[in-house]
């Protein structure tokens, strides 16, 4: 027994100083501040913080039928949008990205409220903000917060369209946080180690594609570019519990919800999701009344990432019918 003690004290002490050392690394990584915007992006007067965004073509006036208001899924934001942005551009639409509160470059507070009914209610206002009634396009944990926007205020969108949705139905009322994970410094240590970490970004982001050539430099370059903003680590360590633990109660939740949509909603899903299966996409094309459900072959999680072309052609052809 002494043997083992003796063994494994100095293998949980180095984890403790390995973990310690990310997390330090991570503080002093994050020195930038978060009003350092890329060139591509512009920050809009929010009430809840200022949101960054990214828009590509005029915004008209409300009646707009051109402008799309692209979500993006976790840990992503409106970069990761870059290429789809362009081909929708091309096609005479006015596409907007926004980043979601932690993510991005939007401004965060660590106790600031990323639920998903807070988060819905951001996009509400964006949308008012910028008087348009756009068709709405929302990317895995992102269609949460988008599908719940609409259900709200369905008058306020053109169209829906979810792109492998992480939308799970009727969750357990009784459903918490794991144990180990509910002291915010444990989580500040995840973090650290994985979202915000450099040399993780390939590694995790290749958990959701099925195509590992498409973490391409150039991608992980562009998902690791928020990661040295103040604060990063403490407000994602924050908001985890929300992408953890399903809302329970909220409208996007509830099948006969969903029934009850009555605008025109597409569904996009790559055949090898392994994230979000195919078969809830297929689950919510039958329960949307009209709704279309076009499978993108030999693509995971990310079609945006893993096939562009095929992604960007999908989507400009289901925005074409959903007008």
């Amino acid at each position: 027994m002494r043997l083992i003690i003796r063994l494994i004290l100095p293998l949980l002490l180095l984890t403790v100083i390995a973990l310690t050392g990310l997390r330090i690394a991570a503080y002093l990584r994050e020195s930038q501040d978060v009003t350092h915007l890329p060139s591509e992006m512009r920050m809009l007067r929010h009430p809840d913080g200022d949101i960054a965004m990214m828009e590509l073509g005029p915004l008209n006036t409300r009646d707009n039928p051109e402008a799309v208001l692209l979500i993006h899924g976790s840990v992503g934001y409106s970069l990761t949008w870059w290429d789809t942005a362009n081909a929708l551009a091309q096609e005479s639409y006015a596409p907007i990205a926004i980043d979601l509160p932690p993510m991005g470059f939007s401004q965060r507070e660590a106790d600031g409220d990323y639920g998903r009914a807070a988060t819905a209610e951001r996009i509400l206002r964006v949308v008012e903000q910028l008087e348009v009634r756009p068709h709405l396009v929302a990317h895995s944990f992102g269609a949460g917060a988008a599908v719940e926007a609409v259900m709200r205020a369905p008058d306020s969108f053109a169209s829906l369209t979810i792109i492998a949705g992480a939308l799970p139905l009727d969750p357990p009322a009784d459903a918490a946080l794991p144990i180990v994970l509910r002291p915010v410094w444990l989580r500040e240590v995840l973090v650290s180690a994985t979202v915000t970490n450099p040399l993780a970004t390939g590694a995790l982001l290749q958990l959701f594609l099925h195509r590992d050539e498409a973490a391409t430099p150039d991608v992980l370059r562009t998902l690791r570019r928020p990661s040295q903003q103040d604060g990063a680590t403490e407000a994602l360590a924050r908001w985890l519990p929300n992408l953890l633990v399903a809302p329970v109660g909220l409208r996007s939740t509830l099948p006969e919800a969903y029934a009850a949509l009555d605008l025109p909603v597409a569904l996009i899903w790559g055949a090898e999701d392994t994230t979000t299966p195919l078969a809830e996409g297929e689950n919510l094309q039958a329960l949307i009344p009209g709704a279309t459900l076009t499978v993108l072959p030999g693509v995971g999680h990310i079609p945006m990432i893993e096939d562009p072309e095929a992604f960007d052609a999908a989507l400009i052809a289901a925005l074409a019918e959903l007008q």
